[in-house]
């Protein structure tokens, strides 16, 4: 299992990975592994501000459907179109060809309260 020391992460098992004031965000190789094989990654909010730990789209795997949690407040810019044709990057390469969404950082001070690795190895038990 995987988990890039340059990344933030979240509780809810989101990786962030920081640009300026434009955060790429997926979810960790420990999630699409317990999550098994995504069969759709469902992302409707590009355009809309989102607050911090609100839910901005859902993934869903061959037997369970879970939300996915902005690590930080702000506008959804971009989403990884590649994954309505190949969700399955998701599972084969979570933290390159799997990311998510691009957003733009309304709050900086937020980038705070997210984990580094060392901290999101400690949540899951690694």
């Amino acid at each position: 299992m995987k988990i890039p020391e340059e990344l933030k992460y979240t509780k809810d098992h989101e990786w962030v990975r920081i640009d300026g004031d434009v955060a790429t965000i997926g979810i960790t190789d420990f999630a699409q592994g317990e999550l098994g094989d995504i069969v759709y990654v469902d992302i409707e909010t590009v355009d809309e501000t989102i607050a911090q730990n609100e839910v901005f789209g859902s993934v869903e795997a061959v037997k369970t459907v879970s939300d996915l949690f902005m690590p930080l407040s702000g506008e959804i810019i971009e989403f990884n179109e590649s994954l309505e044709d190949a969700p399955e990057k998701v599972n084969s390469d979570a933290y390159g060809e799997g990311w998510m969404i691009k957003m733009k950082i309304t709050d900086s001070t937020e980038i705070d309260s997210l984990l580094d690795a060392s901290g999101y190895k400690e949540i899951i038990g690694a």
